[in-house]
């Protein structure tokens, strides 16, 4: 039997402060033919933390003698980095135009912090709560809707030695975002010991297909025909950095690359 599911992309219009993105998913996936049980939803962080006020304006910050550094360091300017460094648990180094941070147990350039589809001299934060706002987002529409459904909160990165940003889950209600493969067979019979399914991360970049980088405006997303993946799980699992393979040889080849200001 051939599995298959749909994803669909909900346009909206330029979100803001202060607005209900709940009721804004609800109402524009109405002239789509509603919301369905099962249906897993997936937000851009950034429309997400726009509508929570997380708009920070360049013209109101005063650089730091660290973020002067900085922007002779790595071409960044001194005003970002001083955005970046309140938003990071550390910064381990960067490269032109970018720091990179650690933040939530997670290593992403400039904290997550972007530019784009951001008011001209502002950034946009990454939400403060993505987990909480994911629940929140979800219990709205159980309740308005009756549908249940999975909420994730999606972004975009680049990964290690490779070009290109793909989608990853930053937060989450009522998805699975890992599926733990341990103890199943391959095709050969043997067992797996390591393998656990991303499943948040590719739900995610399923997503980003149809939403966009640029100008597209749409901010939100629908899965459909996947509904094995809910549940009532909420959040994002995180490995410490001495678990990871990557990290793990960076800390091994310099001790301090995490502990830095």
């Amino acid at each position: 039997m051939v599995s298959s599911f749909q994803v669909y992309g909900i346009k909206t219009r330029i979100l803001g402060p202060g607005d209900d993105i709940a009721a804004i998913i609800i109402e524009e996936a109405e002239q789509a033919g509603g919301l369905f049980d099962g249906d897993i939803i997936l937000i851009a962080e950034s429309a997400l933390a726009t509508t929570e006020g997380a708009i920070i304006k360049l013209s109101d910050i005063t650089p730091s003698e660290k973020a002067y550094e900085y922007e002779k360091l790595y071409n960044i300017d001194a005003k970002l980095a001083e955005i970046v460094i309140s938003e990071s648990d550390s910064v381990a180094g960067g490269i032109p135009g970018f720091l990179l941070c650690m933040k939530n147990g997670t290593l992403l350039p400039n904290a997550g912090i972007d530019g784009s589809n951001a008011p001209h001299g502002c950034v946009v934060t990454l939400p403060k709560n993505p987990d909480e706002s994911a629940k929140r987002i979800r219990d709205i529409i159980l309740e308005q809707t009756g549908k249940r459904t999975g909420v994730m909160i999606i972004d975009s990165r680049t990964h290690a030695m490779r070009l290109g940003c793909s989608g990853v889950a930053i937060g989450c209600c009522g998805v699975s975002a890992i599926t733990d493969e341990r103890g199943k067979k391959d095709l050969f019979g043997h067992e797996l010991e390591v393998t656990r399914l991303a499943v948040g991360d590719n739900l995610a970049s399923a997503a980003e297909l149809v939403m966009g980088e640029s100008d597209e405006c749409t901010p939100v997303a629908i899965i459909r025909g996947l509904s094995k993946y809910l549940s009532e799980s909420t959040g994002i699992e995180s490995i410490d950095p001495s678990e990871c393979l990557f990290m793990g040889v960076a800390m091994n080849a310099n001790p301090s690359f995490f502990n830095r200001d």
